[in-house]
């Protein structure tokens, strides 16, 4: 499925309907240049489920853990400076608790994990993105 993107706002919308069909357990990598927009649609599934929408890319912390009471948390990594095995972060251990694990520049670590599913974001100008899922 590929979705025309025309703002932050759509992109946002649009990863809010998506964000039902992720359970728990579930790894999504998401794809794209700087800039493409990857925490902007990890900022809709969060509100799609439920989490709130203070959401911001993890690249200095890593992971940042999204959570609201007894809803299913989200686990949100930034691989953009990692290279090599993931479990040097941690990841492992988030991979044994309840939650959705979403990871930007998945590129970075693609050879030590594979993804339940797939997002791929291309910046076509200043506010249009191509997002397939």
């Amino acid at each position: 499925m590929i979705f025309k993107s025309i703002s932050a706002k759509n992109t946002i919308n649009f990863a809010q309907s998506l964000s039902e069909k992720f359970k728990s357990g579930d790894i999504i990598a998401v794809k794209g240049e700087m800039g493409a927009g990857k925490t902007t649609f990890i900022r809709g599934l969060a509100m799609g489920m439920g989490l709130g929408d203070v959401v911001y890319s993890p690249t200095f912390a890593l992971v940042n853990e999204y959570r609201n009471g007894e809803k299913l948390p989200l686990f949100h990594f930034d691989m953009y400076r990692i290279t090599g095995d993931p479990e040097t972060v941690g990841l492992d251990y988030y991979q044994e608790q309840e939650g959705v694990i979403v990871i930007e520049w998945f590129e970075n670590i693609e050879d030590y994990l594979t993804p339940s599913h797939i997002i791929t974001i291309k910046r076509i100008d200043d506010n249009t993105r191509e997002i397939e899922y």
